[in-house]
């Protein structure tokens, strides 16, 4: 039995599983709206499983990727090269979901 949900009830699930921090507003809408597509895409519904989709995917800085992969930051001369370093790598290992100055929400791996 599946519920079409809107927004408002996404952000009351995460928060009724007492995970309301766990993603940014605005990581929580992407999710959403990727979440949407993907239905629209498949054209199959997909369950809302709050515990699962914070298994599947993660919001981080890129300082808190680096730190995580041991990725080597020594050709970096500045911010944004890290930023494009962590970029490219998540690219080439998984889908990049959204991303706002140096935080990306992403399907982890």
């Amino acid at each position: 039995m599946y519920q079409r949900i809107n927004f408002s009830d996404f952000i009351d699930a995460f928060r009724n599983h007492d995970r309301a921090e766990q993603f940014s507003y605005d990581g929580k809408r992407a999710l959403f709206d990727h979440l949407e597509q993907l239905e629209e895409d498949t054209g199959e519904p997909i369950e809302l499983d709050v515990i699962g989709l914070c298994c599947d995917y993660a919001e981080s800085t890129a300082d808190e990727i680096i730190e995580e992969y041991d990725l080597d930051t020594s050709d970096c001369e500045d911010d944004d090269a890290r930023r494009d370093l962590v970029d490219g790598f998540l690219n080439e290992n998984t889908i990049i979901i959204w991303s706002k100055g140096d935080t990306f929400l992403y399907q982890q791996f």
